[in-house]
């Protein structure tokens, strides 16, 4: 297929070049990334001209409103478009109105799994879309990622992304506190890892993305919590975890703490860059307040 990729980031460079790898014949265009191996336009819609299928992947939704306005005129009607990025439900459902009025199917399928997980093709999507337009993208999923998940309508995929990651900034949040607590009690680390990993307590965080140093599986914590997932990352999600739970008057209040703290370990303490686990060095320099 053709396929037209706006957006070569971090996550879009390596989805688009394994797309590539398969056959595909990738058309990208991005601002400021320029990657090797990808075929770039000089502007979104010439990316897009004749696609059988065009891939987003973008900072934010206004950034994707924006683009939307440009490529979907010059889209032919059938095409799929599938948004990877993380933006908010509503942005996703206007997004997708807008397609289907010009006779696109678009599906929201933002991504879990990181850098590591988009050049390896081990992402999981989280899509939300029309069972005819699903059904069609599954072989792109195939290749991009490890799994695919049909969460419902258009939207579906960004409410599905943003409690997920709530979960997880609110979960990290809590191994870190619990580190640092037993540190402060004279509990080795390993100990702690030992108990909790094959006890109640045991997580993603906690058995899979440890973020104490020479604990656990391999994990940014010792790679001197280079992001894997940088926390500036985290925050955005999380943001928009509130945004949509004040939408639909939903309280949330272990998410709204969780959007804070990392408020303030990005903004506050100038942590951007780093990793999302590196909250355990942080509060280890920390006294109660």
């Amino acid at each position: 297929m053709k396929i037209g990729f706006i957006g070569l980031g971090n996550m879009g460079a390596p989805m688009a070049a394994n797309l590539a790898a398969a056959g595909h014949d990738v058309i990208g265009y991005d601002t400021m990334a320029k990657p090797e191996g990808i075929v770039m336009a000089a502007s979104p819609t010439e990316a897009v001209a004749g696609a059988d299928v065009v891939i987003t992947m973008l900072p934010n939704g206004a950034i994707l409103r924006a683009v939307a306005l440009q490529i979907l005129p010059v889209m032919e009607p059938g095409t799929l478009f599938l948004d990877c990025s993380s933006v908010e439900v509503e942005t996703a459902r206007a997004v997708a109105k807008q397609a289907a009025d010009a006779g696109i199917l678009a599906l929201d399928a933002p991504v879990s799994g990181g850098v590591g997980g988009a050049a390896g093709g081990t992402l999981t999507f989280m899509v939300g879309a029309s069972d005819e337009a699903f059904a069609l993208a599954a072989p792109l999923f195939d290749i991009m990622g490890q799994k695919a998940v049909h969460c419902g309508p258009n939207g579906n995929g960004q409410a599905a992304k943003i409690c997920n990651n709530m979960i997880l900034g609110a979960t990290m949040i809590a191994t870190c506190e619990a580190f640092a607590l037993a540190d402060k009690l004279g509990l080795e680390r390993q100990a702690m890892f030992d108990v909790v990993s094959t006890s109640s307590g045991y997580s993603w965080s906690m058995n899979t993305y440890c973020p104490a140093p020479g604990v656990g599986p391999q994990s940014p914590a010792d790679n001197d919590y280079k992001p894997g997932f940088a926390a500036e990352l985290m925050l955005k999600d999380l943001r928009l975890s509130q945004q949509a739970a004040e939408a639909a008057d939903a309280d949330t209040p272990m998410g709204r703490t969780a959007r804070d703290t990392y408020a303030q370990f990005v903004e506050g303490e100038g942590r951007a860059g780093m990793d999302f686990s590196a909250i355990l060095p942080w509060l280890t320099q920390r006294n109660r307040r």
